[in-house]
């Protein structure tokens, strides 16, 4: 099948030793990690994630990649290869799977267990096949010979990808950092880096997350050396709130609850399953007599307890908020509790964060969030660690992925600063495709990219359009005009009637809405009989009265919402 990239045409084809890479999200943005690697006779997509909604968008839940780029080629759709499993890497396939065909997922253990309950969830299960892999043993899928290697992170079996393609060996480090002391003795394989760049490499797509950050960054062993240092200082409950996917994270915590003689208590759904996933998966070691419930909670005294619990991004659903403004059934902050915040503040969250923040020292609660302890460090490599990477792999080029723009141009830059010319270090933009071979590179005109938007069970029927008029609402408020007219004079028959909701209080309204109901009547006197059955016209110059007069009364635009009735 030969669909057209670009939606219009037909597509540019490849010659049998040249390769094509498509970002479909990522790139300049943190978050809808998706990329297609296309040789002749196949595709092949690295992770497909979500993002979290940004503050301007209303009322939606999730964000995925538009995908229409490749929707119609599902038959050339050779598999899925997953570098772990956090939500912006793997948090869209429930979505978008069916639309790609199904196509067969490879991923490590922890990866795919976080997945099935996802595909469980959306009834999946039978419809996905999911093939786990073992690092360092490669996998044919399609024309691709594809290995994985293990990456440092901050989630549990994160991987790399070594991926062997008609045109030449890609690289793709996944999110990582060289970490030399993982809580689970498993660094970045830096060996089998060495050995790529020896073999030769084609082109490396590297990690951009935390390329401002000089040095390197911190190893996770001293996130927990924190704990064990803060808790037994700690007087009555502990409540620990972090990224329910960050396993060496929990472990850490667990371990500092063992030494502080304190029990655990698992709090939040997704808290709970993934410690069960990654428990039943051998990646977290937990002794059964260390957890409570909550009724065993309720008989114990608070300097005994630790509640490891969701919510440091300040979700207003999550356990945490919940807690923080006395709304949960079981758990409530006393005078003396202590709350950590042990996560990043991801940027667009600060505000929520805050809020939680300021709750919890309300009701006495002494908080530690990364800004005042050191109870974080970042699963991301810093400018020492990407340099390293570039000078072991020696690709031929280079393009910065996972980052917001100006971690991608900072990231070209370092390159740049190594030796790699403007030429070989390339800075993509979403739906920017790259072609490669033997004979050099060229970059393709590029194709239809965005977001689509998630909103209950909706799946992209709220675009931009509707979240400029939540936008409007939220900032301006809305007037509904009602009017009956008569069928055959044109005669107002009742009305108009008019409703405000978030426009100005009911106490102050009455005279600005008398003088809106006679300037309705005055436009429509002076319209004639033809003019007032056209009723798309009738409803546009009833907006443009209304507007033009709470423009100059108040300087404020409400959605206008003309009903109009004939009767």
């Amino acid at each position: 099948m030969t669909t057209d990239l670009q939606n219009s045409g037909t597509v540019r084809p490849l010659h049998s030793d040249a390769v094509r890479i498509l970002p479909l999200g990522g790139l300049g943005e943190i978050g809808l990690n998706m990329m297609v690697v296309e040789a002749k006779e196949g595709l092949l997509i690295i992770d497909c994630g979500l993002m979290f909604p940004e503050a301007y968008m209303l009322g939606i839940d999730l964000v995925i990649p538009d995908i229409s780029a490749i929707a119609a080629r599902q038959d050339e759709i050779v598999g899925m290869v997953l570098t772990h499993g956090h939500e912006d890497h793997i948090g869209a396939i429930p979505f978008l799977v069916e639309a790609l065909g199904c196509p067969p997922i490879y991923g490590s253990p922890l990866t795919l267990g976080l997945l099935a309950n996802k595909l469980e969830e959306h009834k999946l299960t039978s419809k996905v096949k999911c093939q786990s892999i073992k690092v360092r043993e490669p996998v044919n899928i399609g024309p691709f010979d594809v290995e994985f290697f293990r990456a440092a992170h901050s989630i549990v079996d994160g991987c790399g990808l070594a991926i062997r393609t008609p045109a030449g060996l890609i690289v793709h480090t996944g999110d990582f950092k060289l970490d030399p002391t993982p809580v689970d003795n498993q660094p970045t394989d830096l060996g089998r880096l060495a050995s790529y760049g020896e073999e030769g490499v084609l082109l490396l797509l590297s990690d951009s997350t935390n390329v401002e950050n000089t040095g390197q960054t911190l190893s996770e062993r001293t996130v927990g050396e924190a704990f064990k240092d803060l808790l037994p200082r700690c007087t009555g409950k502990i409540l620990v709130a972090t990224f329910s996917s960050n396993i060496h994270r929990i472990q850490q915590v667990i371990n500092a609850a063992i030494l502080a003689e304190r029990k655990v208590l698992v709090s939040g759904r997704s808290m709970v399953s993934n410690i069960a996933i990654a428990r039943q998966l051998g990646y977290l070691h937990v002794p059964d007599d260390i957890l409570i419930d909550l009724r065993q909670m309720r008989d114990m005294p608070p300097r005994r307890i630790l509640i490891l619990t969701t919510g440091s991004q300040g979700e207003p659903l999550s356990s945490l908020s919940r807690i923080a403004m006395d709304d949960h059934k079981q758990i409530s902050i006393t005078p003396g509790d202590t709350v950590i915040l042990s996560s990043k503040f991801i940027p667009g969250n600060e505000r929520a964060i805050t809020h939680v923040i300021n709750h919890l020292y309300r009701r006495g609660a002494e908080v530690h969030y990364e800004t005042t302890s050191e109870i974080h460090v970042s699963g991301h490599a810093s400018q020492n660690e990407l340099k390293t990477v570039l000078n072991l792999v020696k690709p031929e080029y280079f393009v910065p992925v996972h980052g917001e723009f100006r971690h991608l141009v900072k990231h070209a830059q370092l390159a740049h600063s190594m030796g790699w010319d403007e030429e070989r270090a390339i800075v993509l933009s979403n739906g920017t495709p790259l072609v490669l071979s033997s004979n050099g590179h060229h970059i393709e005109p590029k194709v239809t990219t965005g977001r689509v938007f998630i909103d209950g069970k909706g799946v992209g029927d709220v675009g931009e359009m509707e979240l400029r008029d939540r936008r409007h609402l939220a900032n301006h408020g809305l007037v509904i005009v009602f009017l009956a007219l008569h069928q055959e004079t044109g005669e107002i028959i009742s009305g108009p009637e008019i409703i405000t909701r978030g426009f100005v209080p009911e106490d102050e309204s009455e005279e600005l809405l008398y003088e809106a109901r006679e300037l309705v009547c005055q436009m429509l006197a002076e319209h004639s009989q033809e003019a007032m059955a056209d009723w798309e016209e009738l409803r546009v110059e009833v907006r443009k009265t209304l507007r033009r007069l709470f423009n100059k009364k108040m300087a404020r635009r409400p959605l206008i919402l003309p009903v109009i009735m004939e009767l």
